[in-house]
């Protein structure tokens, strides 16, 4: 009776580490891969259509690809899926990042898109023009570099950006801390910030805000510091206030030498004016 005993204990004891060893795995079909826009523009040519989903919300749509050699130049196909689109954005055209998975043939690929119309549309959708959507190592029409925004929401949607932020180094993480507060997107200053605040309530009185200047120390004047101020000249559009310019400096700490940098963010806002609370 006790062998019996046993041996249904170890079945049961099988069968618990098998079902966790499977719900563990992630099959090849949904893994979000992180396609180099060279290829990318071999995947989905032009005419194209796939399905758009927006990472922060599920909600998805389908577009074609109608031209665009640094990037796909896009169209939501119908006007249902326009207002998705718009839902997306909460009613109104945006040129803020977002994080978004394509879905073609070829499987599931990480993505950055914008939101606002612009240019030339030829589809009866409802929708004023095309907007863009970025892979990694896409550029923009202007530049040979990554949008960091759209690199931004690529690794996020690829749930490589943690990392990134782990090892970058000082200088880049304020870049990226910076580009967090203009798309509003709460997940990278979270990651970044030394403190967890409101961000519902902080990030929506950020309505534009850029970096036109910061001074960069050598990376061996840096060394082992824990702490590190970083000069900076910052020009904000604040909703309710307007323009504004910031001469002052960023301060990141770390607890151990090896750790990432993360910024002052209670600081950050008291030095610019911008209340914590309300």
């Amino acid at each position: 009776m006790q062998t019996i005993k046993i041996i249904l204990m170890t079945i049961v004891l099988l069968a618990i580490t098998g079902n966790n060893i499977e719900a563990g795995k992630t099959p090849k079909a949904d893994q979000i891969k992180m396609t180099q826009w060279e290829e990318v523009n071999e995947i989905l040519p032009r005419y194209s259509k796939f399905t758009v989903v927006d990472l922060e919300t599920g909600l998805k749509f389908r577009v074609q690809r109608r031209a665009g050699s640094n990037h796909a130049d896009v169209q939501p196909l119908t006007p249902k899926d326009t207002a998705i689109m718009k839902k997306i954005y909460s009613g109104k055209w945006s040129w803020k990042r977002r994080a978004i998975i394509v879905i073609s043939e070829d499987g599931k690929i990480a993505a950055s898109m914008h939101g606002m119309p612009h240019g030339g549309g030829a589809l009866k959708n409802n929708f004023p023009g095309h907007f863009c959507i970025h892979f990694y190592g896409s550029t923009t029409h202007r530049t040979n570099f990554m949008d960091l925004s759209h690199k931004l929401m690529i690794l996020k949607s690829a749930g490589k950006l943690e990392k990134y932020l782990e090892q970058t180094d000082p200088y880049d993480l304020v870049n990226a801390y910076i580009a967090g507060l203009k798309q509003q997107d709460r997940n990278i200053v979270y990651l970044i910030s030394l403190q967890d605040l409101e961000w519902e309530k902080l990030l929506p009185k950020i309505e534009n805000i850029r970096i036109s200047r910061m001074e960069v120390l050598p990376a061996e004047d840096v060394g082992d510091q824990l702490s590190l101020t970083v000069p900076v000249e910052l020009d904000f559009q604040l909703k309710g206030v307007g323009g504004k310019t910031f001469n002052g400096e960023v301060i990141l700490v770390r607890f151990m030498p090896n750790e990432q940098w993360r910024v002052d963010s209670i600081n950050f806002f008291e030095e610019n004016g911008i209340q914590l609370s309300k």
